[in-house]
């Protein structure tokens, strides 16, 4: 067994998980918009720990190019997609799309306490819809680890509260 995920990846993934789960459920204005600061403080923190760390979380060691995606995603369809000990390009795809939609959250729940957009419908209905399309994106995510899992007789989400995946 290596360790493929350190501390800082396993906690900002699940904590983010836990924050956007909380969002959901919590429809107090003060504590959703804390949690949902401190999900936007997290993916700040794993995008800083992108550039920062040395093992597999570092961006420039898993950042997958437009030509990894289709050839990973045509292998997928194909039914013999390769093993990675790190993330595959799809997975990487898939955390960039969920950080945009969690910084859009933000973004766009910070504007909604401003003057100038206080009582906008519209902003209201894009915050709305970027958290069910988050929502819909982390069902596909989960399912997707469950489907990788199968297919690699591998425990991601074992991997991802360990740290740890076999080497071979």
């Amino acid at each position: 067994m290596i360790e493929v995920w350190d501390r800082v990846v396993r906690f900002v993934h699940w904590s983010v998980a836990a924050l956007v789960l909380a969002n959901f459920i919590i429809d107090s204005r003060p504590w959703h918009r804390y949690a949902g600061y401190l999900a936007v403080a997290l993916v700040a923190l794993r995008l800083a720990w992108g550039f920062a760390s040395s093992g597999y979380a570092r961006f420039s060691r898993w950042w997958p190019g437009t030509r990894d995606i289709i050839t990973y995603l045509c292998e997928t369809i194909a039914g013999n997609a390769p093993r990675y000990i790190g993330i595959n390009p799809l997975g990487a795809s898939m955390a960039v799309l969920l950080w945009l939609l969690i910084g859009s959250l933000g973004l766009t729940g910070w504007m909604m306490g401003l003057d100038a957009y206080w009582g906008e419908e519209w902003l209201e209905e894009l915050h709305e819809t970027l958290a069910y399309v988050l929502l819909a994106c982390a069902a596909i995510h989960v399912t997707s680890v469950i489907i990788v899992s199968v297919r690699h007789r591998e425990n991601l989400p074992k991997a991802m509260l360990t740290g740890k995946k076999r080497a071979g």
